[in-house]
């Protein structure tokens, strides 16, 4: 195991990247349940936290493990919990509470197929867990979804980043296949400034009045103006952050999207029908929310056809599909788990429809 900042490249597992950045960035508590595919996160950490005199954790369940990373972060410090799938579900109730108290929680999701306990294998089927949320009332988790294990690393020390910039739980929305395949990743020193949390983090009322931290407003007009608070920072959030790689979309006719892993075979399928004279170009968004919307919009206005490639029935497509509003055709490509569809079946499927 390292925790070490290096120009060389290292071949590490997509999971091993994650947390070998959350301790880069300045993790000082991890709490954690294992479950497969992400089990080697808490794995990691057992033993690099303690080893660096900071907090970790083998929680007694899921439920456990939110509530405890809540209580961390409620103090100022950073703190994170990773899980999967069926394992997140039991955490929506916390991940609510966390944004009403808008505490910066780092969320690590691997995803493995489902609904229920599923299966191990990789898939995409909880973009709707993440970016629409299982906990009650108006609010929204900042998503973010690397497709390299080098983003694995890069992107964990951007959600610790926006989580503490925006006060708002933030979500790595990784999947099993990412999870568990080894490439070779650099660990720069961690690139963003630290967040002044002095203002408002629990860390002892001496020499200061009292603070509390809590999501109940008894009166209606307080919790308006709360919530019209809360949807103007993700306005922000909108403007400011919202991240997306094109590839190709100058002149294309066609338009493939797609987030984490999937993208991969799609850049591949979109270079063979590149090579067959077809313009074909790629949005892969790498912030689910914010989504990018208005860049889909704009393309979608010169597009004859975008589709939408993920491994799952068919989820991001609804968000596609409001950006486009009726001005191109959108279909799905999709596998339900396992596997995202390969290069060529992409490319099948798009010479099919000329």
């Amino acid at each position: 195991m390292t925790a070490t900042i290096t120009d060389k490249k290292i071949l590490m597992k997509g999971n091993y990247a994650i947390a070998n950045a959350a301790v880069l960035a300045g993790c000082q508590c991890y709490f954690g349940y294992p479950i497969t595919p992400q089990s080697e996160i808490g794995e990691f950490m057992s033993g690099k936290m303690q080893e660096l005199h900071r907090a970790y954790v083998s929680a007694e369940s899921e439920l456990a493990a939110i509530n405890m990373t809540i209580g961390a972060c409620s103090t100022g410090v950073k703190a994170m919990t990773s899980s999967s799938s069926c394992a997140v579900a039991l955490m929506q109730e916390g991940l609510s509470y966390a944004t009403s108290d808008q505490l910066p929680i780092v969320l690590v999701s691997v995803m493995r197929g489902g609904p229920g306990l599923g299966n191990i294998y990789p898939s995409q089927g909880d973009y709707f867990q993440a970016t629409r949320g299982g906990g009650n009332g108006d609010y929204h988790l900042i998503v973010l979804a690397p497709s390299t294990v080098q983003e694995c690393a890069d992107l964990t020390y951007k959600a610790f980043y926006l989580a503490q910039k925006y006060r708002n739980p933030t979500v790595l929305l990784a999947d099993g296949l990412l999870g568990q395949m080894m490439e070779p990743v650099k660990f720069k020193p961690y690139p963003y400034p630290e967040i002044d949390n002095s203002d408002w983090a629990l860390d002892g009322a001496k020499g200061r009045d009292g603070r509390i931290i809590r999501s109940y407003a008894p009166l209606a007009d307080d919790q308006c103006i709360f919530l019209e608070k809360l949807f103007n920072k993700y306005k922000q959030l909108e403007e400011n952050e919202t991240e997306w790689e094109e590839i190709g979309t100058e002149d294309a006719d066609i338009i493939l999207i797609a987030f984490g892993s999937t993208a991969r075979n799609v850049k591949t399928a979109a270079k063979i029908c590149r090579q067959k004279g077809l313009k074909v170009g790629v949005l892969r968004p790498i912030t689910l929310f914010p989504f990018p919307s208005k860049r889909i919009s704009e393309l979608s206005k010169s597009a004859k056809k975008i589709y939408s490639v993920e491994v799952n029935m068919g989820q991001m497509i609804q968000d596609i599909k409001l950006a486009v509003n009726g001005q191109a055709p959108v279909e799905l490509i999709n596998r339900p788990v396992g596997n995202p569809p390969a290069p060529e079946e992409i490319v099948s499927r798009i010479e099919e429809s000329i």
